[in-house]
């Protein structure tokens, strides 16, 4: 296997620290950022740097970068006549800017590889449409329509791909599964009656970053216990 270097942003705890181990357990060389407080995980094939996506300074990157993952988000659920201007505002600046910020920022590096991938990430609730959800929604459904267009001014060099997840155990959703009845609750919603881990996500991601996953590009793809798909 062909060991690669990627950068993930956001990488500090959830899917992003999911995953930044399982690249450095495979031999990648991961450059991965924290927003504040440095993270206590150590491996030698991690990088480890600070960044703020919303005043973002430039990274000391690898001149060829093979790979970028972008995870910040939020998870804000609320209805839709509490949400002001200013939570749209701030959500688009961390969720869509951010991203668009990183991919220009590691574009010329990305440009070197053989073939580079992009992951990033939408939410099940754009195209199931679930109440209380506008404001992540609004966020990742222009992170759908990113990633198709990026896929496709980007071919055949650079692949571009986003993940949809449902709800996930992480500390993003920690509200949502801080009860026993809530968790069960929300195991209960999805076909395969439980809630996703993070390594379900980051499995996911270190596949579409992979030479496996060489001939898929400008998807959108489900992580999501059948949430979006199945009635049973």
């Amino acid at each position: 296997m062909e060991r690669k270097n990627i950068v993930i942003i956001g990488a500090s705890k959830g899917i992003g620290l999911a995953l930044a181990q399982q690249l450095a357990a495979e031999g990648h060389q991961v450059f991965a950022t924290y927003a504040n407080t440095p993270p206590s995980i150590q491996h030698a094939h991690i990088h480890w740097y600070q960044l703020d996506v919303l005043a973002p300074t430039p990274l000391d990157l690898p001149e060829i970068l093979d790979g970028l993952v972008y995870c910040p988000g939020t998870i804000s659920l609320k209805p839709f006549n509490r949400f002001g201007m200013a939570d749209f505002q701030i959500d688009y600046q961390l969720q869509v800017l951010g991203a668009i910020q990183s991919i220009q920022s590691a574009l010329p590096a990305l440009k070197k590889s053989k073939q580079a991938s992009v992951v990033l990430f939408s939410t099940v609730a754009v195209q199931q449409g679930l109440p209380f959800h506008s404001l992540v929604s609004a966020s990742k459904g222009a992170i759908e329509g990113l990633t198709r267009a990026l896929a496709a001014e980007f071919a055949p060099k650079i692949r571009v791909n986003a993940i949809a997840p449902s709800l996930t155990d992480t500390p993003l959703a920690e509200n949502l599964l801080n009860s026993d009845a809530k968790r069960e609750a929300n195991a209960a919603r999805h076909p395969l009656k439980r809630v996703g881990e993070a390594t379900d996500i980051a499995h996911m991601a270190a596949f579409l970053l992979s030479d496996n996953a060489s001939w898929i590009s400008g998807q959108v793809l489900h992580v999501d216990g059948g949430i979006s798909s199945l009635r049973v």
